[in-house]
Protein backbone atom coordinates (compact mmCIF):
# COMPACT_ATOMS: atom_id res chain seq x y z
CA UNK A 1 0.00 0.00 0.00
CA UNK A 2 1.65 3.46 -0.83
CA UNK A 3 1.02 5.48 2.44
CA UNK A 4 1.41 8.94 0.73
CA UNK A 5 -0.22 9.15 -2.82
CA UNK A 6 2.77 12.34 -3.16
CA UNK A 7 5.48 9.83 -3.08
CA UNK A 8 6.01 7.49 -6.07
CA UNK A 9 7.18 4.38 -4.27
CA UNK A 10 5.47 2.60 -1.77
CA UNK A 11 7.05 2.99 2.40
CA UNK A 12 6.02 -0.50 2.94
CA UNK A 13 8.84 -2.49 2.51
CA UNK A 14 7.39 -6.26 1.87
CA UNK A 15 5.89 -5.14 -1.34
CA UNK A 16 8.41 -2.87 -3.09
CA UNK A 17 11.54 -3.09 -1.14
CA UNK A 18 13.26 0.16 0.71
CA UNK A 19 14.65 2.35 -1.35
CA UNK A 20 18.57 3.12 -0.76
CA UNK A 21 20.56 5.92 -1.21
CA UNK A 22 22.90 6.55 -4.26
CA UNK A 23 26.49 5.86 -2.90
CA UNK A 24 28.72 8.90 -1.91
CA UNK A 25 30.72 10.14 -5.15
CA UNK A 26 34.59 11.47 -4.27
CA UNK A 27 35.15 14.66 -6.31
CA UNK A 28 38.57 14.76 -8.19
CA UNK A 29 41.12 16.85 -6.95
CA UNK A 30 43.02 19.14 -9.59
CA UNK A 31 46.59 19.90 -9.33
CA UNK A 32 47.21 23.57 -10.19
CA UNK A 33 49.73 22.98 -12.89
CA UNK A 34 49.56 24.84 -16.29
CA UNK A 35 47.87 23.09 -19.35
CA UNK A 36 50.27 21.54 -22.09
CA UNK A 37 49.32 22.64 -25.38
CA UNK A 38 48.75 19.92 -27.45
CA UNK A 39 49.57 20.33 -30.96
CA UNK A 40 46.81 18.30 -32.90
CA UNK A 41 47.86 17.41 -36.50
CA UNK A 42 45.30 15.87 -38.78
CA UNK A 43 45.90 12.90 -40.46
CA UNK A 44 45.59 13.88 -44.45
CA UNK A 45 42.42 12.31 -46.01
CA UNK A 46 43.26 9.43 -48.51
CA UNK A 47 43.14 9.39 -52.24
CA UNK A 48 40.10 7.46 -52.36
CA UNK A 49 38.32 9.35 -49.81
CA UNK A 50 39.17 12.50 -51.62
CA UNK A 51 37.96 11.33 -55.29
CA UNK A 52 34.61 10.02 -53.15
CA UNK A 53 33.76 13.83 -51.65
CA UNK A 54 34.63 15.08 -55.15
CA UNK A 55 32.52 12.56 -56.84
CA UNK A 56 29.70 13.00 -54.21
CA UNK A 57 29.89 16.73 -54.72
CA UNK A 58 29.51 16.55 -58.79
CA UNK A 59 27.14 14.32 -58.56
CA UNK A 60 24.80 16.52 -56.17
CA UNK A 61 25.09 19.81 -57.90
CA UNK A 62 24.68 17.42 -61.22
CA UNK A 63 21.35 16.39 -59.29
CA UNK A 64 20.00 19.50 -57.74
CA UNK A 65 20.65 21.72 -61.55
CA UNK A 66 18.86 18.91 -63.20
CA UNK A 67 16.24 18.96 -60.79
CA UNK A 68 15.94 22.58 -60.89
CA UNK A 69 16.05 23.35 -64.62
CA UNK A 70 13.40 21.00 -64.92
CA UNK A 71 11.42 22.36 -62.36
CA UNK A 72 11.66 25.57 -63.71
CA UNK A 73 11.13 24.05 -67.54
CA UNK A 74 8.17 21.48 -67.09
CA UNK A 75 5.39 24.11 -65.47
CA UNK A 76 4.89 26.11 -68.24
CA UNK A 77 4.77 23.50 -70.84
CA UNK A 78 1.39 21.67 -72.57
CA UNK A 79 2.48 18.41 -70.86
CA UNK A 80 2.17 20.05 -67.42
CA UNK A 81 -2.03 20.57 -67.45
CA UNK A 82 -2.82 18.10 -70.05
CA UNK A 83 -1.31 15.13 -67.77
CA UNK A 84 -3.14 11.74 -68.32
CA UNK A 85 -2.84 11.62 -64.70
CA UNK A 86 -4.71 14.48 -64.15
CA UNK A 87 -7.51 13.79 -66.29
CA UNK A 88 -10.07 11.98 -63.78
CA UNK A 89 -9.93 14.84 -61.37
CA UNK A 90 -10.81 18.68 -62.89
CA UNK A 91 -10.14 20.22 -59.72
CA UNK A 92 -6.79 19.08 -59.49
CA UNK A 93 -6.04 20.10 -62.54
CA UNK A 94 -7.26 23.68 -62.46
CA UNK A 95 -4.85 24.02 -59.69
CA UNK A 96 -1.86 22.72 -60.97
CA UNK A 97 -2.70 24.53 -64.34
CA UNK A 98 -3.01 28.06 -61.72
CA UNK A 99 -0.20 30.45 -62.44
CA UNK A 100 0.29 30.37 -58.62
CA UNK A 101 1.46 26.45 -58.96
CA UNK A 102 3.20 27.21 -61.79
CA UNK A 103 5.33 30.23 -60.07
CA UNK A 104 6.09 28.23 -56.91
CA UNK A 105 7.42 25.39 -58.64
CA UNK A 106 9.34 27.58 -60.63
CA UNK A 107 10.64 29.08 -57.99
CA UNK A 108 11.07 25.55 -56.45
CA UNK A 109 13.74 25.28 -59.21
CA UNK A 110 15.36 28.31 -58.79
CA UNK A 111 16.19 27.42 -55.37
CA UNK A 112 16.98 24.37 -55.98
CA UNK A 113 19.68 25.36 -59.30
CA UNK A 114 20.98 28.17 -56.51
CA UNK A 115 21.79 25.27 -53.84
CA UNK A 116 23.52 22.57 -56.48
CA UNK A 117 26.02 25.98 -57.36
CA UNK A 118 26.14 27.19 -53.92
CA UNK A 119 27.84 23.74 -53.13
CA UNK A 120 30.11 23.56 -56.15
CA UNK A 121 31.57 27.09 -55.40
CA UNK A 122 31.96 26.51 -51.25
CA UNK A 123 33.41 23.26 -51.97
CA UNK A 124 36.95 22.98 -50.45
CA UNK A 125 39.37 20.48 -50.14
CA UNK A 126 40.93 19.58 -46.90
CA UNK A 127 44.94 19.77 -46.77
Amino acid sequence: MISDPKLPFASDSTSIGELKSPAPTSIPVVSAQAPVPVSVSRPSPSVARLWLRRIGVLLFVFLCATLGVMLMILPWRPEWSDNPLLLPYPALRAVVASGFARGLSTGLGVLNVWIGFWEAIQYREEE
